[in-house]
């Protein structure tokens, strides 16, 4: 019975961090006194306090409490006890590993399962497909695995771009790079553009927010979804 929000980002251009998603979360976190923030990406190199500080600000905008960061040792304790968990963007390889050093995944996942609702953003989105093998982020710590919570079906690219054929950077675009994942990984990816998200209610995944997605799939060209699609058949 999973309730989530998975977002391509917590800012979007012209308004202050997550405002685009204040009512989104009112209404994911409603009736929650013991929300959970997990600092473990640090945009920045942000401290985790200091990342914690920011999020509870935010949602004092939004009458919502989120736990005080103590230390790392106790997030285990904090999650047995929460009844919201929101994870947020900054480096994916960083995270992932410091779930894993903390023994937190497979506990994350079981929350999660059981209707704990969840807001990820960016790394936070990321971390909730089967792997973390479509991140934009640069591997700054070493992981033993890339596989993560598999709660979806398939992968998500955050902060997705279609290509802009008339820039003179001559690097590979996202789709490049997400179509050269494909040869060597058959689940598909989405292409997650700035200012929408995805709406998980039970079993339905439904695409939200002011842009379209890109889908990728082995062997298939490219094609996009509207506002309103339902991904839960896509596997």
């Amino acid at each position: 019975m999973k309730k989530m929000i998975l977002a391509s980002t917590s800012t979007i251009h012209g308004e202050e961090f997550l405002e685009y998603l204040f009512q989104e979360i009112k209404n994911l976190f409603f009736g929650c006194k013991n929300i959970l923030f997990i600092p473990f990406a640090r945009p920045s190199g942000l401290s985790h306090l200091s990342y914690t500080k920011k999020i509870q600000d935010q949602f004092k905008k939004v009458n919502l409490s989120v736990v005080d960061y103590s230390n790392d040792n106790d997030f285990l304790q904090k999650l047995n006890k929460c009844d919201g968990i929101f994870i947020g963007g900054g480096n994916t390889f960083l995270l992932l590993h410091q779930l894993n050093k903390l023994k937190l995944i497979e506990k994350i996942k079981e929350k999660i399962l059981s209707g704990t609702p969840y807001l990820g953003t960016s790394a936070g989105t990321n971390i909730c497909g089967i792997s973390i093998g479509t991140t934009n982020d640069m591997p700054i710590v070493d992981i033993e695995s890339r596989l993560s919570l598999q709660i979806l079906p398939f992968n998500i690219n955050p902060h997705f771009y279609e290509k802009n054929y008339d820039s003179k950077h001559m690097g590979e675009s996202r789709e490049t790079r997400i179509q050269e994942f494909l040869i060597y990984n058959k689940q598909p990816v989405v292409g997650l553009k700035e200012g929408s998200f995805l709406k998980i209610n039970q079993e339905n995944i439904i695409l939200e927010g002011k842009e379209n997605a890109i889908i990728f799939e082995r062997n298939q060209k490219p094609y996009v979804i509207n506002s309103g699609f339902n991904l839960k058949k896509l596997n």
